[in-house]
């Protein structure tokens, strides 16, 4: 179907790919529905309306599978060049605003500016605790290096 263009929560990574970040607990009625959907929650959220991958991430944690993470992460970076994709967890910000981060990362913004980039173009709490922070600069640096 296409990109997001205006959509709340639209974020528009460095290399022109676009993604919709939000929270499970507050999606606004009557937004659009993605074509793919990543979502980083404890358990399973068992959509049926459309394809999605769930990665076992719990609230103020990090993923419980780095691998399965950034695998995720990448499947949504490429699918993004022609699909609306969504990244959420459970309030939109902590989890949500990390993995944009990692796509940003993904997208040319260096490892070390990857916060700072996140918060300026997402949310400015995106990243909430000392795990997250610590977990995509280590998964940043593996994302650039690999």
């Amino acid at each position: 179907m296409g990109v997001w263009d205006t959509e709340a929560g639209a974020v528009r990574l460095p290399d022109g790919r676009a993604v919709r970040g939000t929270g499970v607990r507050r999606r606004r009625r009557g937004a659009s529905a993605p074509e793919f959907a990543i979502y980083l929650l404890g358990k399973d959220p068992r959509i049926q309306a459309w394809p999605y991958r769930w990665v076992k991430w719990p609230e103020f944690r990090t993923p419980a599978n780095t691998l399965n993470a950034v695998a995720a992460l990448r499947e949504a970076h490429e699918r993004a060049l022609t699909e609306r994709v969504e990244i959420a967890c459970g309030g939109g910000v902590g989890r949500t605003g990390t993995a944009i981060a990692l796509l940003a990362v993904m997208s040319g913004v260096a490892a070390d500016d990857a916060l700072a980039w996140v918060r300026a173009h997402y949310h400015p709490r995106a990243v909430e605790t000392r795990g997250q922070k610590r977990w995509l600069r280590d998964a940043a640096r593996s994302v650039r290096s690999g």
